[in-house]
């Protein structure tokens, strides 16, 4: 409800979930409490999306792939925009550790040869990150590992004739 509208009240959030409000001010004083629980939820959520993926252990191709399908799955599940909570310094630190931990893998990716070296930096990563925006929001019709199919040949393959 609150990626269909991020201004959505109490009220209407509690009408939603089939619960009174009061139910939902017993659980979280104001709206910004139910925010950071929803947002620390997501992060907890791609925490776990990263360290289920084994990007320092797996083979690369094989991480690639299970890191898209995690990362699919918990946009699909938390569909909020985390830009919000960023303000926030310890949403921002765990949020940076994850970048990091991404970037790194995506340097072994391309040390490894899956992924095209000389290309601009973080370039990868960005481009990475909004295939994976697009599937989640584009391709409801496919399952996350579907989904994963198609942005990981996108990103190693592109989109043109070969």
């Amino acid at each position: 409800m609150l990626a269909a509208d991020p201004g959505a009240s109490i009220a209407n959030i509690a009408a939603e979930a089939g619960v009174d409000r009061r139910t939902v001010y017993r659980r979280f004083a104001s709206r910004e409490d139910l925010l950071a629980a929803i947002y620390a939820a997501r992060l907890t959520a791609i925490e776990h999306a990263i360290e289920d993926a084994r990007l320092r252990e797996a083979p690369v191709a094989v991480a690639l792939h299970r890191y898209v399908e995690n990362i699919i799955a918990v946009n699909r599940t938390w569909p909020v925009d985390l830009a919000r909570m960023l303000a926030d310094d310890s949403v921002r630190a765990r949020r940076d550790a994850s970048v990091r931990e991404v970037d790194t893998f995506l340097r072994r990716a391309t040390e490894e040869g899956l992924l095209r070296s000389g290309l601009p930096q973080g370039w990868a990563g960005a481009l990475l990150a909004q295939l994976m925006h697009l599937a989640s929001r584009q391709m409801r019709e496919l399952s996350p590992a579907q989904a994963a199919d198609v942005v990981v040949d996108t990103l190693l393959r592109g989109v043109g004739e070969s």
